[in-house]
């Protein structure tokens, strides 16, 4: 552990946390995987054990720890051979939350965040749309001012925790005709009437519920606005380089599980006489893999230092995505070919770790989209600023 970010109490909360997944989570992992559900119970005792509420204010039950705390949090979750069950635990307290506790009022804060923080309300972001994918500025769900509520419209896709969460975190225009200047977040709970979630069937992360929700004349009041009437878009990104650090320190974490869990698989097979990890060009393979690994890492962990610091850090953050997810998927596909015929079993965590790993360059912005971005900041020398001060 890097003793230059990780400090004895960060060591405690790491053996305590494994201790918890090992105990609480793993043994129900192939049930949640193989239904596609995470039962309630384990939101609660997450809820109870303070690990929703690593980073929220202590106002609301939460601990208002460091950002290191949250990187050993997301790295633990990648190595329990369910990155479904990881995305349904940060997606909550991640996406959803850092919306109830930057723009909730303290209304919404008392009903909402504190509940999240103990796992008793669970919270899902929707953003992304049918026809916008990485395009937030054209999406085309609408909330229509009329009297004293909002009407919503419109549809989302890809929302993880979409089927069973309490509540969402709705982007949606206000003002359809200043594109992405006519964008307002709001509140609103599923429960509401015209609300509807389809459950989306996935290549991996199949323990956690990933939806396309529809909303049909969704009346809402106008107290469920959060923030300012058509700040939406800068709300959205002024979180983005949060979200893909996440997404960075996940590759790089369950590319560690996958080279750890290879070389002792390699130890013990033996073809030739002897073991496979004394064959030279296995070794070379997992060598480059692990050098590779470690500068994510390093990386990873330098820009985390900086946003734990309030510094803004969207290039850095961009690039850790962009890398550590590319990273992951050519070290998990190498992992898996020298397990040979085993590798590709269900059975071997390989093969659900291929699948899972697939969705890093794909969700939170392609890389195609990362890379354009980096195109602007590095070529054209577009000076990003933060969006909200």
């Amino acid at each position: 552990m890097n003793s230059s970010y990780f400090t004895e109490e960060h060591q405690s909360f790491r053996e305590s946390l494994r201790g918890f997944l090992q105990k609480e989570v793993v043994p129900h992992i192939e049930k949640w995987e193989k239904t596609g559900t995470i039962e309630r119970f384990i939101w609660k005792k997450f809820g109870d054990m303070g690990f929703f509420g690593i980073n929220y204010p202590e106002a609301y039950g939460g601990l208002n720890l460091d950002l290191f705390y949250t990187v050993i949090f997301l790295e633990e979750l990648q190595k329990i051979k369910s990155a479904g069950f990881a995305a349904a635990m940060w997606a909550h307290s991640y996406l959803a939350m850092t919306h109830l506790n930057a723009e909730g009022d303290e209304r919404i804060k008392q009903d909402y965040l504190a509940p999240s923080i103990l796992g008793d309300k669970i919270g899902a972001l929707c953003i992304t749309e049918p026809f916008g994918g990485s395009d937030v500025a054209g999406m085309r769900t609408t909330a229509i001012k009329t009297g004293d509520k909002y009407v919503i419209n419109g549809s989302k896709t890809f929302i993880t925790n979409g089927v069973y969460a309490d509540y969402y975190i709705v982007a949606a225009k206000t003002s359809p005709e200043l594109g992405n200047k006519g964008i307002s977040i709001f509140l609103l709970d599923t429960k509401t009437s015209g609300v509807s979630a389809t459950k989306l069937d996935k290549l991996g992360w199949r323990a956690s519920d990933t939806a396309e929700i529809a909303f049909n004349n969704v009346e809402i009041p106008l107290e469920n606005l959060m923030g300012e009437e058509g700040k939406g878009f800068p709300y959205i990104m002024q979180h983005f380089a949060l979200e893909r650090l996440i997404m960075a320190i996940n590759g790089h974490a369950r590319a560690e599980y996958a080279i750890d869990y290879t070389i002792e698989y390699m130890s013990q097979r033996e073809a030739f006489g002897k073991t496979i990890d004394k064959f030279q060009a296995l070794r070379h393979t997992i060598v480059e893999h692990a050098t590779d690994v470690e500068h994510c890492k390093v990386f990873n962990y330098a820009a985390v230092a900086r946003l734990n610091k309030g510094e803004y850090v969207v290039k850095e953050a961009t690039m850790a995505k962009l890398k550590s997810t590319k990273v992951a998927d050519e070290t998990i596909y190498s992992c898996l070919q020298m397990l040979g015929g085993y590798g590709y079993m269900e059975e071997y965590p390989l093969a659900r770790l291929l699948r899972d790993s697939r969705l890093g360059p794909i969700g939170g912005g392609t890389s195609e989209i990362l890379k354009e971005i980096l195109s602007k900041m590095i070529i054209d020398n577009k000076n990003y600023k933060p969006a909200v001060e």
